[in-house]
């Protein structure tokens, strides 16, 4: 007889942006051993087939999830994409989950609390907890233990009223962290910038990937990505919003 406590761990969704919080926070969680983590959820712009605000392709970000060995439960928005609609096709993903028996949902926020509050607000009385593994946690020394774990990860995306627009695209690293202006959070975590994260303890093998064609659009920078044994860039990209951080 199978012993009863070897299947009795919470079934728990990540919140995942493509980003280094949500890679981290897979990290930790698996660390922890409390969770059965049982998918990747991602918010990806219909229009343009990519990763809703940090810009990352479909096919990266499919990538990400072979090499972390998980399911992706993606959550197609439209562009652009009004707050009550994004609320909508959430709803309906909490609501497959509650179906398949899914009780946590975790989120690699760091510390602004309304954005907690909101997620919070979000699940409340679904029957599913939300989860935050990496809150509190001091963002200057997050990122280099992230760092000397071996993450590595590119700026997709750069708030260029907050950070030179000449960082899109650089990677993420002691010396970017070094060149951020006063003030810039270590981690981007006030939307100084987004990021795509290739390789980690969190994934089986690192993903290849080379930097393509920077653009500004919406008020933003972004640095197309593309996977290492592309040619050249195939066409446009794009952004809708919501709060999957990372």
């Amino acid at each position: 007889m199978a012993r009863s406590g070897a299947m009795t761990k919470p079934r728990l969704l990540l919140s995942w942006s493509s980003g280094k919080d949500s890679a981290w926070a897979l990290h930790t969680l698996r660390q922890s051993r409390r969770y059965d983590i049982v998918g990747l959820v991602t918010t990806v712009n219909e229009s343009f087939n990519r990763v809703a605000m940090h810009g990352v392709r479909a096919e990266l970000l499919a990538a990400q999830a072979d090499a972390a060995g998980l399911p992706l439960w993606p959550v197609p928005l439209p562009h652009p994409c009004p707050n009550d609609e994004y609320e909508t096709r959430m709803r309906a993903l909490i609501e497959r989950a509650v179906a398949e028996g899914v009780t946590h949902m975790a989120f690699g926020d760091l510390f602004l609390p309304d954005v907690r509050a909101y997620r919070e607000r979000q699940l409340a009385g679904t029957g599913i907890t939300p989860v935050f593994p990496l809150w509190g946690r001091d963002t200057a020394q997050l990122a280099r233990a992230m760092l000397a774990a071996g993450l590595r990860a590119i700026l997709t995306c750069v708030d260029p009223k907050r950070l030179p627009a000449a960082l899109a695209g650089r990677a993420f690293d002691e010396r970017l962290l070094a060149e951020l202006p006063a003030g810039a959070d270590c981690c981007g975590e006030n939307g100084e910038f987004h990021t795509f994260c290739h390789a980690g303890p969190m994934f089986a093998r690192p993903i290849g990937v080379k930097t393509g064609p920077v653009v500004e659009r919406d008020g933003f920078v972004f640095a197309d990505v593309l996977p290492a044994e592309e040619p050249g860039e195939r066409g446009g990209g794009g952004a809708a919003g919501g709060l999957m951080g990372g």
